[in-house]
């Protein structure tokens, strides 16, 4: 099982971008899906998740500019990013909870994409 995320660049605060994470491989069936970003000298923390019904949980510094959604069908979870500001700057990685094709669940980590505001 692997996990690609793409979409991250450099933005101008007030901005705005769209970072993808396919899923792909021996994959059964996903539970949540998840958005992690880490920023320079910080740990990493969790910026949103989406359960396999749709269900979104999002963190208080980033409500009412991201959203979180996802396509079963094509495994893929997104994250759309509004009004950024530049202490959004970080590597954002997705994360999934995958049952694989021969019965075992997982935790599963993309690779990162960076995601760079300036001001």
């Amino acid at each position: 099982v692997q996990l690609q995320a793409s979409g991250g660049g450099l933005v101008q605060a007030g901005g705005s971008l769209r970072l993808s994470c396919a899923a792909s491989g021996s994959i059964f069936s996903i539970r949540t899906m998840n958005w992690y970003r880490q920023g320079p000298g910080k740990q990493r923390e969790l910026v949103a998740s989406i359960s396999s019904r749709g269900n979104t949980k999002h963190a208080d510094y980033v409500k009412g500019r991201f959203t979180i959604s996802r396509d079963n069908a094509k495994n893929t979870v997104y994250l759309q990013m509004n009004s950024l500001k530049p202490e959004d700057t970080a590597v954002y990685y997705c994360n999934g909870d995958i049952l694989t094709s021969d019965g075992a669940y997982g935790d599963y980590w993309g690779q990162g994409t960076q995601v760079t505001v300036s001001s």
